[in-house]
């Protein structure tokens, strides 16, 4: 009888435990995909806090679609959350900015919403009280810097892309034309400073490492004559690895001479493994366990009616062959 009631006891008080944390305000981070190692490492960082801030009365949640191509999964998800009692705040990787900027609007939220990772179109900022991230332009210009040192002269490119409304993404490529063209603002590389986008680019994957390495496949074998990618999210190198390996052996002559030229986005996964053997002329990395780790205290801030910049920049880690083995900022 007395085990039994022991047992009640402990019964009780897990039913208790896991109330209060069920009462807990949640501090929600969405993302564009469960499936992308990219936000995982945000999740990563999400965790830590709760780990460390145990008895707080929030806790950081992290969700979002099963697949970084579900655009609508994640305005519904983004709906859903904004209309649970227990959200206090949000904070939003944008798949398709336009979309998930309607989906604000709709919902009216009276909570704190913020992005991270990839920001709303300029002209809806308004609709978020801070973007915390990259600053995805200077990424992709870092990106295009690389392979202007490298290749001076300049030839044919292409840039593989992720999801054509993704306002990251889009910054990226205008930094990446931008630093190869020496001008402001251009579309599509004509010629400008050297460089020429072949037929058939920007190639959007929609996140998808092995639709990239295709992509890239299908590409070279229609220009021989191409001097170099733009990869401006990792997918191809973290997403499929091997697949892109045995793409890129074949030139690893060229990419050593600088005959041959790839700037890739992102330091995760296998990719600083892949610029070691030397099949990437550089990396620019991003810092997403910054980003999973320091959203909690900031929307915090943001529901305690703090003052916070705006935009919060993680910075930057650039990897190359030389420098592999210190690149990442711990």
């Amino acid at each position: 009888m007395k085990k039994l009631g022991l047992l009640v006891a402990a019964a009780a008080l897990a039913l208790s435990a896991g109330t209060a944390m069920a009462q807990k305000k949640q501090l929600v981070i969405v993302v564009k995909g469960l499936d992308n190692p990219f936000f995982e490492a945000i999740n990563q960082g999400c965790q830590k806090w709760n780990s460390e801030n145990a008895s707080s009365e929030y806790e950081c949640f992290y969700t979002g679609p099963a697949s970084t191509s579900d655009e609508a999964g994640e305005a519904q998800i983004v709906q859903d959350m904004l209309g649970k009692p227990s959200t206090v705040a949000i904070a939003i990787s944008p798949s398709n900015a336009k979309l998930i900027a309607q989906t604000i609007k709709t919902a009216a939220p009276t909570i704190p919403v913020m992005t991270l990772d990839a920001d709303l179109a300029k002209e809806d900022a308004a609709l978020r009280k801070t973007y915390l991230g990259t600053d995805n332009y200077l990424m992709g210009k870092r990106i295009g810097d690389y392979m202007k040192e490298a290749l001076p002269k300049g030839g044919k490119v292409c840039s593989i892309q992720g999801n054509p409304g993704a306002d990251n993404i889009l910054r990226r490529a205008q930094g990446w034309r931008d630093s190869l063209s020496g001008q402001e603002g251009l579309t599509e590389l004509k010629g400008e400073g050297g460089w020429t986008e072949v037929a058939g680019c920007p190639v959007f994957t929609n996140d998808d490492g092995a639709k990239g390495v295709q992509a890239m496949t299908d590409i070279l074998a229609a220009n021989p004559d191409l001097v170099g990618f733009g990869i401006m999210g990792g997918w191809p190198l973290f997403g499929a690895p091997q697949p892109y390996r045995d793409l890129f052996k074949p030139l690893a002559e060229k990419i050593a001479a600088n005959e041959f030229v790839i700037g890739a986005a992102d330091t995760i996964g296998e990719e600083v493994a892949i610029a070691k053997e030397g099949l990437v002329t550089a990396l620019v990395g991003q810092r997403p366990f910054e980003m999973g780790y320091k959203a909690p205290t900031v929307m915090i801030d943001l529901i305690g009616g703090k003052p916070v910049e705006d935009p919060v920049f993680t910075g930057l880690d650039e990897c190359t062959k030389d420098t592999a083995d210190t690149c990442i900022q711990k």
